[in-house]
């Protein structure tokens, strides 16, 4: 029997199946709003920095009373509770075409070593299900 390569082993650790076979998803208690907002706020769970805007994802119960230009409520987030390497390929694409296919709109976030997708508080169990079709654990539901 033939002894795989380096190059081998790590293509096959990177295969999307064993991650999802394994995969976790935890649903947060908390209900989220999506800000636009003229500046970081320090309450957040994510402040989005880019040229043209400030994105703040926060507590619906934490939301500033000023400094906010738009606001999208009613947002439940799902954190993929396991580390997903950089080299990995088609994670999120999964999930999002399986939502999608769905009905169902979503917003992501990475963070440095995980994956985290936002879904309205009214497709939540739809989308709890349609992970927990594509082989994850699903906890908080």
């Amino acid at each position: 029997m033939k002894n795989k390569t380096t190059t081998e082993r790590k293509f096959q650790s990177l295969k999307l199946e064993n991650y999802i076979k394994k995969g976790k998803a935890i649903i947060w208690k908390e209900t989220f709003a999506v800000l636009q907002s003229k500046k970081p706020h320090p309450d957040a769970f994510a402040n989005i920095i880019d040229k043209k805007e400030t994105t703040v994802v926060i507590e619906e119960s934490r939301i500033p009373d000023k400094d906010v230009t738009a606001i999208e409520s009613g947002w439940k987030i799902i954190t993929f509770d396991m580390v997903l390497p950089f080299g990995l390929c088609g994670f999120l694409a999964k999930i999002s075409g399986e939502l999608a296919r769905a009905g169902i709109s979503i917003f992501v976030l990475s963070s440095y070593s995980t994956d985290h997708i936002l879904v309205k508080k009214k497709d939540l169990a739809r989308a709890a299900a349609q992970i927990r079709k594509l082989g994850f654990t699903v906890k908080g539901v």
